[in-house]
């Protein structure tokens, strides 16, 4: 593809570019679930302020332009909220695996009926 020369063109180019971020955000918060579900497991806190400042880190390191680092990084501070927040719902969602916790599978009833 070349390089596009009208509006329409470099909106399609944009369109195409949201699909693929879409595509990688979807399969970075996959990779936040199951991270919840270690957490869960191991019962590490959600909230790692130095795992975020190594993020942080990387995608400044990362950055080529045009965006600035600060803007970059504020990019990420919303996307590291959302994944906190999956990673949450993950650890609330998924109570630990205990035999208390399973849940009750009903028995038929073996009594006649009236």
């Amino acid at each position: 593809m070349g390089t596009p020369s009208t509006l329409a063109e470099w909106r399609d180019r944009i369109d195409d570019l949201d699909r693929q971020l879409v595509a990688l955000l979807s399969q970075r918060a996959r990779c936040a679930q199951a991270i919840g579900e270690l957490k869960r497991s191991t019962d590490m806190p959600i909230y790692e302020p130095n795992r975020e400042k190594l993020i942080f880190s990387n995608v400044r390191a990362a950055n080529p332009g045009p965006l600035a680092d600060s803007d970059l990084q504020q990019i990420y501070e919303r996307i590291i909220d959302v994944m906190r927040s999956i990673q949450k719902d993950k650890i609330i969602a998924s109570p630990a695996s205990t035999p208390d916790s399973a849940p009750a599978s009903p028995r038929p009833s073996t009594e006649p009926r009236s």
